[in-house]
């Protein structure tokens, strides 16, 4: 369970704790963070989130975030396809 940024997560009531076991959870968590977290928003993210799950979690998102967003995050992870050759 994690205690979202209230900045990042208006639309939440106070004091929600979500759960990033949950895929769609997890993936709303990730979305909202790359699309418009700081630096230190993004920092805890990957410290909170395994690296697996945060690139299966990007893949589901493909077509939901910005070009340049997704575009960083390919390069990031060195491979424009990243997250569709873990998971055929």
């Amino acid at each position: 369970m994690i205690k979202p940024n209230k900045f990042l997560f208006w639309f939440l009531k106070e004091k929600t704790e979500l759960n990033l076991d949950n895929p769609s959870t997890l993936d709303m968590y990730v979305q909202q963070v790359v699309s418009r977290g700081k630096t230190a928003d993004v920092k805890k993210l990957l410290k909170t989130v395994d690296l697996q799950k945060f690139q299966e979690s990007l893949h589901r998102l493909n077509r939901f975030l910005s070009f340049e967003i997704r575009k960083f995050w390919e390069d990031y992870f060195g491979n424009p396809d990243f997250a569709a050759k873990r998971n055929p």
